[in-house]
């Protein structure tokens, strides 16, 4: 495989999970960035955890959606996940799902 096949092939998935995350955007209340994964979930719980100097975020989502081409069920009831970076979580306004 050229490296311009392997190209084309991430772009095509990357707009065919695009248009999947457009289409399932309304099912979710909230829009979750960590420093390697994109989520939507439906329940977010953010834990700060500290061991001596070092400070990590436990983040638990239930009813979930992983931004993630290289899955082939991107749909998960429940996933932790544990990062030592800020996590970003945005609730939905439902009023944005709206087309104008």
């Amino acid at each position: 495989m050229s490296r311009e096949d392997l190209e084309r092939y991430e772009n095509e998935h990357e707009l065919a999970l695009f248009k999947e995350y457009r289409d399932v955007l309304a099912l979710f209340t909230y829009v979750v960035e960590t420093d390697r994964r994109f989520y939507l979930a439906n329940h977010v719980d953010v834990q700060v955890q500290s061991t001596g100097t070092e400070v990590f975020f436990e983040v638990t989502l239930a009813d979930a959606w992983v931004w993630d081409i290289y899955r082939s069920s991107r749909f998960v009831k429940r996933v932790r996940v544990i990062t030592f970076k800020d996590v970003n979580v945005e609730e939905i306004a439902k009023s944005e799902l709206m087309p104008s």
